[in-house]
């Protein structure tokens, strides 16, 4: 085949996986600016991150299941394995200190601002010679694409906000279980009843960890406020809708007293109580579900999901995710090896129906779950094909997060704040944490001095 001929089939390829991933640029995918040529049957080894760990043994003998199944398909790739994972609080002193491993999950708030900074590599022309799902969401994509369109990731989960609930509190307090709240003013009336009438907190608030930023952000979005202008250069906070979310935490807190007695929870923790019955309501995504129930032992009837709540609305819910980043300082081997894992372990179970079923009954055996819902990083059309096929192994009580699925057709998802997203959930946590914790916190004062801190790191 001449240069040209096989320039011509590559970008062939490339239309069925992304629009905005064009040849015309007149680019070689054998001459990316990593340098050297590519040689798909050579020799490599990447490290894969993410294992899980060792108190896990069910998902650590999956994870090796796949790594075996993928070695034999691809004999020249070596993969080795670490637990390294994404954390907010270490993970840029990780990629400072070149201890990444070739291949990780990271959070959709971390690509802006690692492209602009060089801390990923343009994986645009080795992503032709794969061949991933032709159609990845273009709204995700724009989540790790420069001003040009050229590629820095991959984007492979997504999720969105909504309200996590105890039915069995529900019941016991008087609540129809499947009529979670839809309102802000209803999650307040509901947390109230609980209390009264289980002794249990209605509801509790993350605030650590970076969580009490991010889910005041979620609060605000519902609220038809923002924090942070479109540009990314400004906070925007300091007004109505998120000091109205405060002002409801603090009421909720200080006068009604439906809130426990634990105002610095993380994510982790939150689960956990929620799974044990001490609260009744808490904004979570709906994979909350299997952490509570496979880890802390919730029962599977207990849990419900809804809507997130809406003031004035409907306004939308915060939607967040993982991107697989690759090492930037891999090799164009490493590269190209490093997204076909990505592309085995991510995307061909979303295209062909026996890995599909076969994905369905894997997670079966690992006592994992089937049929929760979620959203999807592709074409709603795939996604809803792929949950068909799966259908009949479904064992999540699905009925059970119907107020979520209806909200999925009714609000928009929001992007987390573009610039510097965990640095500013960082600094909102102290502000949640002392509205939670001190009776007489004042509110704008917290929220201006926030302002400040924040804007001084946007404009770095």
């Amino acid at each position: 085949m001449t240069r040209t001929a096989r320039f011509a089939a590559t970008c062939a390829s490339a239309a069925l996986l992304l629009a905005t991933a064009a040849c015309a640029d007149g680019t070689d995918p054998s001459a990316s600016s990593s340098g050297g040529a590519i040689d798909e049957n050579a020799p490599v080894t990447i490290t894969v991150g993410n294992k899980p760990k060792p108190d896990k043994p069910a998902d650590v003998a999956a994870f090796e299941r796949n790594v075996k199944k993928f070695t034999d398909a691809h004999p020249n790739i070596t993969v080795k394995s670490t637990e390294t994972s994404w954390d907010p609080q270490t993970f840029q002193a990780q990629v400072a200190g070149g201890s990444l491993p070739t291949v990780m999950s990271i959070s959709f708030t971390e690509p802006l601002n690692m492209i602009p900074n060089k801390q990923l590599p343009d994986i645009t022309d080795e992503l032709k010679l794969v061949d991933m799902t032709k159609d990845l969401n273009p709204e995700t994509l724009k989540l790790v694409q420069d001003a040009n369109g050229r590629i820095y990731g991959v984007p492979f989960e997504a999720f969105s906000v909504g309200l996590a609930y105890n039915r069995a509190l529900f019941k016991q307090a008087g609540l129809d279980p499947d009529k979670p709240p839809t309102t802000w003013d209803e999650v307040r009336q509901y947390a109230k009843q609980i209390t009264e009438k289980t002794g249990k907190a209605g509801y509790a608030q993350l605030t650590k960890d970076n969580t009490g930023g991010w889910m005041l952000t979620t609060m605000t979005y519902s609220m038809g406020g923002k924090v942070q202008s479109d540009d990314g250069k400004k906070s925007v906070f300091n007004d109505a809708p998120t000091k109205k979310a405060l002002q409801l935490l603090k009421d909720m807190r200080w006068i009604d007293n439906t809130m426990g007695t634990n105002f610095l929870y993380n994510q982790e923790e939150a689960r956990q109580d929620f799974a044990a019955g001490k609260i009744g309501m808490i904004m979570q995504a709906p994979d909350a579900y299997d952490m509570a129930v496979k880890n802390f032992g919730m029962k599977p009837a207990d849990f419900g999901e809804g809507a997130l709540p809406q003031d004035g609305g409907p306004f939308g819910t915060l939607t967040g995710g993982s991107i697989k980043m690759i090492n930037p300082k891999s090799t164009k081997n490493e590269i190209v090896a490093a997204l076909k894992w990505i592309k085995s372990q991510e995307f061909d179970k979303y295209t062909s129906e026996a890995l599909a079923v076969q994905d369905a009954k894997n997670a079966i055996s690992d006592k994992g779950f089937v049929g929760r819902p979620g959203v999807t990083p592709l074409s709603q059309a795939t996604y809803d094909q792929y949950n068909k096929w799966r259908e009949p192994y479904n064992n999540v009580p699905v009925k059970q997060f119907q107020g979520y699925i209806d909200s999925t057709k009714t609000l928009k998802l929001l992007p987390e704040p573009s610039n510097k997203g965990q640095e500013v959930y960082a600094l909102l946590d102290p502000v949640v944490q002392q509205v939670l914790t001190k009776k007489d916190a004042d509110i704008d004062k917290l929220l201006s001095e926030a302002s400040s801190k924040i804007d001084a790191r946007l404009s770095r």
